[in-house]
């Protein structure tokens, strides 16, 4: 199928992570212009998400050199597996993990906006997670419900403009998932499943979706969320 992304420059925030590379690596298959950004970059753009400045630089030199900006995603988020479970409930790690992930959404879809306002066109899509819906990591679920109320608020407000904002969230992601989905656990995937429907959101052939969060992986078996 063809998803009609062509040329489209596309802005991977984290795009030199796990999940990141395989987003970046699927929309250049696509024929878009995929360019990765981190802190560290060694290829595409460097970009500290956590600094307003350097995140306007970015997309600054996006437009400049491609003349254009069709698509967003975020994945730039410390893993959760870096969140210790002995401050699960410690404020200080709830900020860190919030900040780190939700409030570099924000900033970087705030910035993305008015550019794609001004064609009447573009598509955002930030990477949640499936603990957003369960207890037992508060930092972590915090951090990704963050993000998908975030997105939902930012899409509402974008409503009938040509521009959409969606969230993914995968269950834990492996190179080899498990065929098997336990109660009260989200499947697992891939990166490039992840990517692949991440891509599909990137399209032209999405139309209107937007304000959604959706699973990669089995949603969260043995709950139903209306």
């Amino acid at each position: 199928m063809d998803l009609g992304l062509q040329e489209r420059s596309i802005l991977v925030v984290g795009g030199h992570g796990f999940i990141g590379r395989a987003i970046v690596e699927r929309l250049r298959a696509e024929g878009a212009h995929a360019i990765p950004a981190s802190r560290h970059a060694p290829d595409g753009i460097v970009m500290d998400a956590a600094d307003d400045a350097s995140v306007t630089a970015a997309f600054e030199r996006i437009v400049a050199e491609h003349g254009r900006l069709d698509g967003v995603v975020v994945t730039a988020a410390p893993s959760a597996r870096t969140l210790d479970p002995s401050r699960n409930s410690d404020p200080a790690q709830v900020l860190e993990a919030f900040d780190g992930k939700a409030l570099t959404f924000l900033r970087v879809a705030n910035a993305a906006i008015p550019l794609m306002r001004a064609a009447g066109y573009g598509r955002i899509v930030g990477i949640s997670g499936q603990n957003a819906f369960l207890t037992g990591n508060l930092a972590g679920s915090v951090r990704n419900a963050a993000l998908i109320i975030a997105a939902k608020n930012l899409a509402d407000a974008l409503a009938g403009t040509g521009v959409t904002i969606n969230a993914v969230s995968p269950g834990t992601v492996v190179e080899e998932p498990s065929p098997e989905v336990g109660i009260a656990k989200g499947g697992q995937s891939r990166p490039t499943d992840i990517a692949a429907l991440t891509a599909f959101l990137l399209s032209p052939l999405a139309g209107a979706i937007s304000g959604e969060s959706i699973a990669v992986g089995h949603r969260v078996l043995g709950t139903t969320h209306l």
